[in-house]
């Protein structure tokens, strides 16, 4: 597991990991969060982000030892992914976060959730799934950027477990937690990993709509 741009954050357990801090992640951060910001400059800048919180998650699967042969023709022992990884988006926010995995990944397939709240008990339910076939086999990246409750996290793991995924082979990729949720989850699924990108009290609610531009 990377540790270069994540830190455990021990609070929640080993499991549970929060990108460095830095002056650019706080400037995105901080304009996500920025009520006058323009759409375009809003889509632009969680695009950052997103991108950010994608490639570091991207560095919590498995690889192995890979050989190559250089243009000069001497041997570079590097890494490559172990094969069997894919992506899930919880709709509709989820989605604002599959450019950045295809632009990391252009051949690993996404499948998608979808997850409505009852108007009278608010109670999360499953409206729609579909994976890959042999999404058992695989690493999962679920893809879900604001979480307050983390409500639609338990509902969207629980398909995924009913999918015969394993716990351990989910790695939840967010950009915005709460206390809260981030408890939520880590009590109900203590195996799967967790990446975000600040644990904070209030969540930038307003995400999706902002993003693509239904506010």
């Amino acid at each position: 597991m990377s540790e270069l741009n994540s830190v455990v954050y021990e609070e929640y357990g080993s499991n549970f990991r929060v990108l460095k801090c830095n002056d650019q992640t706080c400037e995105l951060q901080t304009i996500i969060r920025d009520k006058n910001t323009t759409r375009n400059d809003f889509k632009f800048y969680a695009d950052r982000l997103i991108r950010l919180i994608i490639e570091e998650s991207l560095n919590q699967l498995p690889y192995k030892p890979y050989t190559v042969i250089t243009p000069i023709g001497f041997p570079y022992e590097g890494l490559q992914y172990e094969k069997g990884n894919c992506g899930v988006s919880i709709v509709r926010s989820g989605e604002a976060m599959e450019q950045g995995l295809r632009d990391c990944c252009r051949s690993m397939r996404i499948g998608k959730i979808l997850i409505d709240s009852d108007h009278d008990t608010h109670e999360a339910k499953v409206v729609y799934a579909k994976f890959p076939e042999d999404i058992s086999d695989r690493k999962v990246l679920l893809m879900y950027p604001i979480m307050s409750t983390g409500n639609t996290i338990v509902k969207a793991v629980k398909v995924l477990k009913d999918h015969h995924v394993l716990e351990e082979n989910i790695i939840l990729a967010n950009l915005f937690c709460t206390p809260t949720a981030s408890q939520a989850i880590v009590n109900a699924f203590p195996q799967m990993k967790i990446l975000t990108s600040e644990v904070h009290p209030v969540a930038p609610n307003h995400f999706g709509q902002k993003y693509f531009g239904t506010d």
